[in-house]
């Protein structure tokens, strides 16, 4: 029994090469986010093993974002297969969470200045993963009409 199995222009853009490798090049950073933020949840146990003061905001950030880095990883995956939803869900939060973790870390007093700075290198992946997903490679594979 034949199947026929009809491949867009989208789905046939999926396939390019260099859009494949746009998107091993996102999940690379995401990985490296995801390493980086576990680097700064074991920073926050070790400082408060050693007995010095980590306030709530920081043990929920430290925990949240390796999670967060999981989460972005498989949208990214669905975004490689076709999910255009799962590939405007990665764009937004490539462009709000370095906006919004730098910026919340800038208000004095929320956290020390060594946390402040370990959160900014943690979102240097996800600025990557900002300009990646909006590049010529991505936006053509997604054109924006449906």
């Amino acid at each position: 029994m034949e199947t026929h199995t009809r491949t867009t222009p989208e789905a046939a853009l999926l396939n390019n090469p260099r859009i494949q490798r746009t998107f091993g090049t996102t999940k690379s950073s995401i990985k490296v986010y995801g390493a980086l933020s576990t680097v700064a949840l074991l920073a926050v146990i070790a400082v408060s093993i050693s007995g010095h003061m980590v306030n709530t905001f920081m043990w929920v950030r430290a925990v949240l974002l390796p999670v967060v880095a999981v989460l972005i990883y498989r949208m990214t995956g669905s975004a490689s297969r076709g999910s255009r939803r799962a590939l405007e869900r990665v764009r937004a939060l490539a462009a709000i969470m370095p906006i919004a973790i730098i910026g919340v870390d800038l208000i004095p007093g929320i956290c020390p200045p060594w946390y402040a700075v370990l959160q900014t290198v943690c979102m240097l992946p996800i600025i990557r993963v900002a300009f990646l997903t909006r590049g010529s490679a991505l936006r053509a594979a997604f054109p924006q009409g449906r």
